[in-house]
């Protein structure tokens, strides 16, 4: 973890007023655990609130974009472009996950690699932004490191159909192994293999069965191997 927090706030092009909305939404339910201490906020309410900020900024920004797209492709585009892989990828491209604050256990168990906690953390600094300086300063974040990435993002969405014309037009099959399991009920994560004749071509993480299988499935999309 890099705790160099003005670092990442060059690379973001944002300076907080109060840090504290920042070091909050960095920190992962198991570091805060660790501390045991009550001053040490994780970031869950704070990616609630960020989670919501996101849907109204991206809701608009395609609604003026895309003028004569009807409601049900808006809402596809849209889920394509903030669904758990697509924003973790956008976070990724600015090293987002190094300045992450996990527990000894969650690290050791490849917490920093995952799409589910960086996707949420991601939301929780949007949250925090908004929190710190108003709609404004967060539509201006959205707009520079998710809605630029329209293109991108599409590939994310519905992977597992693109996936499965690509593999039967070559003779082929693909199927989903649930590889493993973890977490409390309430923030299951969930790891799938994409496996193609046999053969394990990707790996994908998510909140549910089905979202690690869009991950795995678009992980071989970007990969190629699929091919």
């Amino acid at each position: 973890m890099k705790k160099n927090t003005e670092e990442l706030e060059e690379m973001i092009g944002y300076k907080f007023r109060d840090t504290d909305y920042l070091i909050t939404a960095l920190t992962h339910s198991s570091y805060s655990n660790e501390m045991k201490i009550n001053v040490c906020h994780d970031y869950e309410r704070q990616e609630f609130l960020g989670d919501a900020v996101l849907e109204l900024i991206s809701s608009d920004y395609l609604y003026h974009e895309h003028p004569d797209m009807p409601e049900g492709d808006l809402t596809r585009l849209r889920a394509s472009m903030v669904c758990e892989p697509a924003l973790a990828h956008c976070a990724r491209m600015f090293g987002l996950e190094d300045y992450i604050r996990l527990g000894r256990g969650e690290e050791a168990t490849g917490g920093r690699e995952k799409d589910s906690i960086i996707s949420d953390v991601l939301e929780a600094v949007i949250g925090g932004i908004y929190l710190d300086s108003g709609i404004e300063e967060a539509t201006s974040f959205v707009h520079r490191f998710i809605m630029n990435h329209e293109a991108e993002s599409v590939t994310y969405y519905d992977a597992k159909s693109k996936l499965q014309q690509i593999v039967q037009s070559r003779g082929k099959v693909v199927t989903y192994e649930l590889i493993e399991e973890a977490g409390p009920d309430h923030a299951k994560v969930f790891t799938v293999a994409c496996v193609i004749s046999g053969n394990e071509v990707s790996r994908g993480q998510g909140r549910t069965k089905k979202a690690a299988q869009q991950a795995a499935a678009g992980e071989a999309l970007r990969s190629g191997k699929c091919i």
